[in-house]
């Protein structure tokens, strides 16, 4: 019998080429791990040598290096952790990808910290202590930089934990907790924490009752109507032209006042006209797009994607002209303190402060902020463009009206004021409305279609209690995180303090 040919490739080839390619593979997801991380050290980095073009050879720029890396450490945690209160909603109704709601976020996040950021940082950065109890300037720097770190760490854990917390909250309970433990109740403003806290009360309440209240006008004269798209066609127009031109007018008004001299009845009157070219604007886009819609909600939500990506860009010009400050309000009283001049409320943030404040946010947000972007716009209560419409814009009303007062409120209160405003106004009219009882009777022909449905007490009780859990999660989540933060930033400054003073 004759020998087999001895074969002459190399059997371990394949193998080893195998053994690379899930080598390469490991090490891909390995490095795709490490991309996030990488890219914030970076930017912490990249801040450090930012504020050290600006400080070096002043008085005290080791510590303002060292200040501007732990804000944009802070900056980063609130894009992160706030930008479900920016997109959720539109991300939760399907109205946009997710890629699209983080540029439209990031971009105008930072349009909005840079243009309306400075007033609610001078209530941050000298409106809650009094620098005057502080024994020396140095005791307020590290009284600011115990409460940026403390808030930030809190954040980021809360982040991690996927639990939408309060920034603003995390910030001015670390002020007032180093504030305590630096010189006592004495250092710390009560009366404008009093002013503050009320805000708090208010804010989900106010947000609640505007998105109601669009979602009752949206109801009323759209969704219930014999004719829905002719409906669409004659009220929507009107609806972005409102919202376009208070938009228009509070930017001139408050955003832009730091760079230009403009009279209210100016802004008002360039608020019309914005108004008037959006109605015009708008008006053949709606009937373009309602061409050969069928006459049903469906429909409806088509043409609610554009009006909800608008009012989504709107919310995120009002989270960085308010949230911001919870970033570089602390900065930027250390900046004052470390030039030997106590903040006061007449003082401005210097740019380039602003500036990390800005960018820092946009990066946590594109880096760590799909994490909880669902928790907000999906877990809460179920959103179609047009509930997601009313709630972004309720939110970003509420938080443009405090940003124009001064008043740091709460941006996850009010976008969760405003969800679940949304869901107890379905439960009341579903309930109550005249309106929409005659035309679902109309459209089932059911004579006794109510009647019917509220013999059903489970799944009445079923309806009601939908995600109110998640109620009560964020309730007690909001509840310690004043004391939590102001705890860490006590003993953050003690630390602080024994090591530096």
């Amino acid at each position: 019998m004759a020998k087999p040919r001895p074969r002459l490739e190399k059997l371990t080839l394949d193998k080893d080429l195998d053994k690379f390619s899930l080598a390469e593979e490991a090490s891909y997801h390995v490095m795709r791990g490490m991309a996030a991380p990488s890219l914030a050290l970076l930017f912490l980095i990249l801040s450090m040598a930012f504020a050290a073009t600006y400080v070096t050879g002043a008085s005290g720029a080791p510590i303002v290096i060292a200040a501007a890396a732990v804000a944009g450490y802070m900056a980063m945690n609130i894009g992160a952790n706030d930008v479900t209160n920016n997109v959720g909603a539109a991300v939760g109704a399907k109205a946009m990808t997710m890629a699209t709601a983080l540029t439209i976020a990031a971009t105008f996040e930072i349009a909005g910290a840079l243009t309306a950021g400075r007033k609610v940082t001078l209530t941050i950065e000298a409106g809650l202590i009094d620098g005057a109890q502080l024994v020396g300037t140095e005791v307020l720097i590290w009284v600011m930089m115990a409460a940026l770190i403390s808030s930030a760490v809190w954040i980021n854990l809360a982040t991690y934990l996927r639990a939408p917390v309060s920034t603003t909250h995390s910030v001015i309970g670390g002020i007032i907790g180093a504030g305590l433990a630096a010189a006592g109740p004495a250092s710390v403003k009560w009366w404008a924490i009093a002013g503050i806290t009320a805000s708090w009360s208010v804010s989900p309440l106010l947000g609640g009752a505007i998105a109601a209240l669009f979602l009752a006008f949206l109801k009323e004269f759209i969704i219930y109507r014999d004719d829905k798209i002719e409906a669409a066609r004659h009220w929507m127009p009107i609806v972005l032209a409102v919202t376009a031109g208070s938009f228009a007018a509070y930017v001139l008004v408050f955003a832009l006042g730091h760079l230009a001299v403009i009279s209210l009845p100016g802004s008002l009157l360039s608020g019309v006209l914005v108004g008037a070219a959006c109605y015009v604007l708008s008006r053949p886009w709606i009937h373009r797009q309602s061409e050969g819609l069928d006459n049903r909600n469906q429909s409806l939500r088509k043409l609610f994607r554009l009006p909800l990506m608008f009012s989504a860009a709107l919310l995120s010009f009002a989270h960085g002209a308010n949230d911001v400050s919870n970033a570089i309000g602390p900065l930027s009283a250390i900046v004052s303190a470390a030039g030997s001049a106590v903040a006061t409320e007449r003082s401005e943030a210097p740019f380039w402060v602003l500036l990390i404040g800005a960018l820092g946010i946009s990066l946590g947000l594109l880096l760590y902020g799909p994490r909880l972007i669902r928790v907000v716009g999906e877990e809460i209560t179920r959103l179609n463009p047009m509930r997601a419409f009313c709630v972004a814009l309720a939110t970003a009303v509420t938080v443009l009206l405090a940003s124009a007062l001064g008043l740091p409120i709460s941006s996850t209160h009010t976008a969760v004021g405003a969800v679940f405003g949304v869901g107890f106004f379905r439960e009341w009219y579903t309930r109550h409305s005249k309106r929409r009882l005659e035309y679902v009777r109309l459209k089932t022909g059911q004579a006794e279609f109510m009647e019917s449905a509220e013999t059903n007490f489970a799944e009445v009780r079923r309806r009601r209690l939908v995600r109110r859990s998640h109620f009560l999660t964020i309730v007690a989540a909001w509840v310690i995180t004043v004391p939590v933060s102001a705890l860490l930033s006590a003993l953050v400054y003690l630390v602080l303090s024994s090591l530096f003073l």
